[in-house]
């Protein structure tokens, strides 16, 4: 049986889109949930923070002599640090801002890992995909937030 995180790991991106279509219809607000751009913020912190663990999770089975076993807890520790402070002390559109800037360190951090050979090719090959997608759905939500 295939592993089934491909297929949720794209539909992880379901939520960022439906929030941008939502914003570009101008639906301001959905009803139990609230608004709009804050259930785009509160998911996207989920999400960034969860890929930030993800990471952290790969150092464990490293040596002690490899340089990743090193960054990857720290900096996915200071990423969900900085996307907690940036989720409570930012306005909407700076926050969705800092999400942007998260995901695109955190493929970048997944590039390094691919290319120490610490990740698959075909888990990279899968994030590239998605961070495209949760990118351009997050541009799209700041212009019409």
């Amino acid at each position: 049986m295939k592993k089934p995180s491909p297929y949720l790991t794209f539909a992880g991106t379901i939520p960022f889109i439906a929030a941008a279509i939502l914003l570009i219809m101008g639906v301001d607000a959905v009803p139990v949930f609230g608004k709009t751009e804050h259930i785009l913020a509160v998911y996207g912190l989920v999400i960034a923070t969860f890929m930030a663990g993800a990471q952290w999770g790969n150092h464990l089975s490293l040596t002690d002599d490899n340089r990743w076993a090193v960054r990857l807890p720290i900096v996915s520790n200071v990423v969900a640090l900085i996307l907690w402070l940036g989720f409570l002390t930012l306005s909407a559109v700076g926050f969705m801002g800092l999400l942007i800037f998260a995901f695109i360190s955190l493929l970048m951090v997944d590039y390094g890992l691919y290319q120490a050979q610490i990740i698959s090719p075909d888990y990279f090959t899968v994030r590239k995909y998605v961070t495209a997608i949760v990118v351009v759905a997050l541009i799209v939500a700041v212009w019409h937030i």
